[in-house]
């Protein structure tokens, strides 16, 4: 089931991604980063994931901001600094593909290591990786379940 779930999402990602656009507009295309993109505004990092990179990002689906708790994340929204952390905590730098993914840790641009997990499937932290390999022309998204935060 998860191999038809990964294969499934990449499909349907990889559609949108196939017109070259750059991370925040494959993101946003694919309609299920809402909140996400609306994170990202209120941080100011649009234009930094936008730029050149190559940049990876493990992307939240609004089904897993919707796992955070509603005033948690409304005041997460409101807190420019935390917003910030937590966003860049999300990103690698480097196109970083699934065949490239090994178990371990990973530096995020935010300073913090993620911790990479592969036994029954690509874990990031304490979030599973539900759609790999999301080409954009200026790096990759893999699509998570979880929100991530930084340690």
């Amino acid at each position: 089931m998860y191999k038809k779930l990964l294969i499934a999402g990449a499909v349907a990602l990889t559609a949108v991604s196939a017109q070259a656009a750059d991370i925040v507009d494959t993101a946003v295309a694919a309609g299920k980063f809402k909140t996400l993109a609306t994170a990202l505004q209120a941080a100011g990092l649009v234009d930094t994931l936008k730029g050149k990179g190559p940049f990876t990002v493990f992307a939240p689906t609004d089904e897993a901001f919707a796992k955070v708790p509603k005033a948690d994340l409304d005041a997460l929204l409101k807190d420019k600094a935390k917003l910030t952390a937590v966003l860049t905590y999300h990103v690698v730098p480097g196109k970083v593909m699934s065949t490239d993914i090994k178990p371990g840790k990973v530096k995020t641009v935010q300073g913090s290591e993620l911790t990479i997990g592969t036994a029954g499937g690509v874990t990031v932290d304490n979030a599973k990786v539900v759609a790999a390999d999301v080409a954009a022309d200026n790096g990759v998204i893999h699509v998570i379940d979880t929100v991530l935060m930084p340690k």
